[in-house]
C-alpha cells in the first residue's frame, strides 16, 4: 500500500490585535510572534522525488503572511466581523493557501498557529 507524504513549513509573523468582547487583558491591543505552521498532503511524488517544492509553499505562505505581518490585525478585513483570535486567524490561512496551493495531486491538510511557545491551535476541513 502506496503512502501518503505530508510536508510542512513553519514561518512566522508579527502583528497587534485585541479581543472584542474579551474579558481580561487581551481586550486591550497587545501584539504576538505568530509561529505558523502549513501542512501539505502529497499523494504521490514527482520524477525527482518531490511532493511538493518546499519553495513553492514557502512563497505562497509568504505571500499571505505579508498582508498580516506588522499589521493591526483588527483592521484587517477578514477579521472585521470575526475577532483575529489564532483559531480565526488558522482558518483564514487555510482558506487562503488552500487557494494558492491546491491542485489535483496536492492539498493544504491542516495549519497550526501559536501565538505563544507551546499554546497554539490546528485547523483543518478534512
Amino acid at each position: 500500500m502506496p503512502g501518503t507524504y505530508e510536508i510542512f513549513v513553519q514561518m512566522e509573523f508579527s502583528a497587534a490585535h485585541f479581543l472584542r468582547g474579551y474579558k481580561g487583558n487581551c481586550a486591550g491591543v497587545h501584539g504576538h510572534n505568530w509561529i505558523v505552521e502549513v501542512f501539505v498532503r502529497c499523494p504521490g511524488l514527482n520524477e525527482t522525488g518531490i511532493g511538493i517544492d518546499f519553495r513553492d509553499v514557502r512563497k505562497a505562505v509568504k505571500d499571505v503572511l505579508d498582508e498580516l505581518d506588522h499589521a493591526d490585525l483588527n483592521a484587517h478585513p477578514a477579521f472585521q466581523t470575526v475577532n483575529p483570535t489564532s483559531e480565526n486567524i488558522a482558518a483564514f490561512l487555510y482558506r487562503q493557501l488552500s487557494g494558492r496551493i491546491n491542485s489535483d495531486s496536492v492539498r493544504v491538510s491542516r495549519i497550526t498557529v501559536s501565538e505563544t511557545p507551546g499554546a497554539g491551535v490546528i485547523y483543518s476541513e478534512e
